[in-house]
């Protein structure tokens, strides 16, 4: 007889209520405004200007964080990270030393930047001072990394094999699995197996471990391929007697190619964290590898995505864990891993680590890029339909918020209003994401054009200039993120002229379509299967490369 029971907020009806509330609030959201418009015109006009002035608010507030994200990725990237870990030591010693060299700089006339980077070493050291007792020596630090393919070509893979292979971390502490897909057949198995057998041989260990098809409650993803590498992992790592606490694991797409100096930068926030066990770390996604390959509204919607995550760091109270990331081979373990009944692993695996280990879960960002593909298909039509697909898997995050309620419900431990607080920026982000473009875009003209009387007051007339000049103050925004698209650019291909830079910023005045076909749409689609009770399966964004 089965005596468990199931709790009432786990049962089937709660399930579907929060699974039909952020389609249900976003569709009402772009509804109210079309029957209020009938009814109550000046009050949608008052709405529409109130909106407008948040949201420019708002462009000005991101424009800071863009200017400043990109200032720190800028300085971080010019850091000397293996130099940093020879700080653990005897930090109290390199401490000593810069204090004497910036003494000797003020009163001598020091290079350009100079001082600035001394004393940015002086406040690190502080730091590493402080909390001396929690320190880790970075010499028994392993880097796993786990590369995840289900099919992609040995064209697209190797790069990302070879970037793990130029890093400048210790080969000897760096452990490296490709977990490849059953279903991508013997051609994908051959090339792992080659690639495994070419580069092997430095690493620590190196394996391919094919993930089958077809396990009992697997649903199709990055998460559970993962996951099956990651046991694998942990066999591995006991096998060579190396603490789960010592390994640090970043998972990559196969098309994610990790910076020189990523894996040093990571053992250095990873030795100098406190309670790093309930820590991940997340570096930034720069979706550059193509970047001048791909059309227009790819080469802005992969941008916007760069410079999103970029903005994000400078909130790090926000931060979740995207794409490409790093945690701690024991708190995988504690976690069961990554999830495997979702295609949103990434996000998931935040809101897991959090109600796992009670509400004491952060993310770390790292201001070092992690190169990724822009979407590129084999032709124009494939690339955009692969591009809003991408976007609405990423966009089916929204089922978090289930998730994230029940388990709210049930850990007692974590602190109230910490989950409350998560949970609102989960909603609204979401919320944002699928309404926020259209409002902004379309329904400032929804008094005239549906209520006749209107015409007669005051407001209508105003409200159209009164909006417009909102927006243009606004577009200072779209200025600062093209300035920075500019000067983050990689270097322009030879097989490329020179006016294709100047059709880099024109781009950006598609920016009003991707933002609502690509984003909100493709957020709205997603809302609306979960609403639906249909769920997305995942897809794989095709990748092609350009000789």
């Amino acid at each position: 007889m089965n005596t468990s029971i199931v709790r009432w907020y786990d049962k089937r009806w709660f399930v579907r209520f929060l699974e039909i509330l952020p389609g249900a609030l976003s569709w009402s959201a772009l509804i109210t405004p079309v029957v209020m418009s009938f009814f109550y015109p000046v009050a949608v006009a008052y709405f529409i200007i109130a909106f407008d002035l948040y949201w420019t608010i708002k462009s000005f507030r991101m424009s800071y964080y863009l200017v400043r994200g990109y200032g720190r990725l800028h300085r971080a990237q010019k850091i000397d990270w293996q130099g940093r870990l020879l700080w653990f030591n005897d930090p109290e010693a390199y401490l000593r030393d810069i204090n004497a060299e910036i003494a000797a700089a003020k009163t001598a006339k020091p290079e350009k930047g100079r001082l600035s980077r001394l004393k940015d070493d002086r406040e690190a050291l502080r730091k590493l001072v402080a909390n001396k007792l929690s320190l880790k020596d970075p010499r028994n630090i392993y880097q796993a990394v786990i590369i995840a393919t289900s099919g992609e070509s040995r064209d697209i893979i190797e790069p990302s094999v070879k970037a793990l292979y130029e890093a400048d971390y210790p080969m000897d502490r760096m452990i490296l699995i490709i977990g490849y897909e059953q279903r991508g057949g013997e051609a994908l198995r051959d090339t792992v197996n080659d690639l495994i057998a070419q580069y092997g041989s430095g690493f620590a260990a190196a394996k391919g471990v094919m993930h089958p098809d077809g396990l009992v409650g697997e649903l199709i993803g990055k998460g559970a391929n993962i996951s099956y590498s990651g046991r694998e992992l942990t066999k591995m790592v006991t096998d060579m007697n190396i603490d789960p606490s010592d390994v640090v694991v970043t998972t990559l797409d196969s098309d994610h190619r990790a910076s020189k100096s990523y894996f040093s930068y990571l053992a250095y926030e990873y030795a100098s964290t406190i309670d790093r066990k309930h820590r991940s770390f997340q570096p930034i996604p720069m979706f550059y590898n193509n970047i001048w390959d791909v059309p227009a509204a790819m080469r802005v919607i992969a941008t916007s995505n760069s410079f999103w995550m970029l903005m994000e760091t400078m909130r790090p109270w926000r931060l979740r864990n995207f794409a490409s990331h790093a945690q701690p081979l024991d708190a995988l373990i504690e976690t069961d891993y990554w999830s495997v009944t979702t295609i949103v692993e990434d996000g998931h695996q935040f809101w897991r680590s959090y109600f796992r280990f009670d509400g004491d879960h952060k993310v770390i960002p790292l201001y070092i890029p992690i190169y990724q593909d822009a979407v590129l298909a084999e032709s124009y039509l494939k690339t955009i339909r692969a591009q809003y697909k991408q976007l609405r898997r990423w966009a089916w995050g929204a089922s978090d918020i289930e998730f994230v309620v029940r388990n709210s419900i049930a850990n007692k431990k974590a602190p109230l209003l910490d989950k409350i607080v998560q949970l609102w920026r989960l909603f609204e982000g979401h919320f944002s994401w699928a309404t926020s473009s259209i409002i902004l875009t379309s329904v400032a003209w929804l008094p005239l054009i549906l209520n006749r009387e209107f015409s007669y007051h005051a407001l209508a007339h105003e409200l159209p200039m009164i909006t417009s000049s909102i927006l243009q103050i606004a577009s200072v925004g779209i200025v600062v993120t093209i300035l920075v698209s500019i000067i983050s650019l990689p270097p322009r291909p030879e097989r490329y002229k020179k006016t294709k830079s100047i059709f880099m910023v024109l781009q950006w005045v598609l920016l009003p379509v991707t933002t609502i076909v690509f984003s909100s749409f493709a957020a709205l689609d997603a809302q609306t299967r979960l609403l639906l009770n249909k769920p997305l399966g995942f897809y794989v964004t095709e990748k092609a490369t350009k000789k």
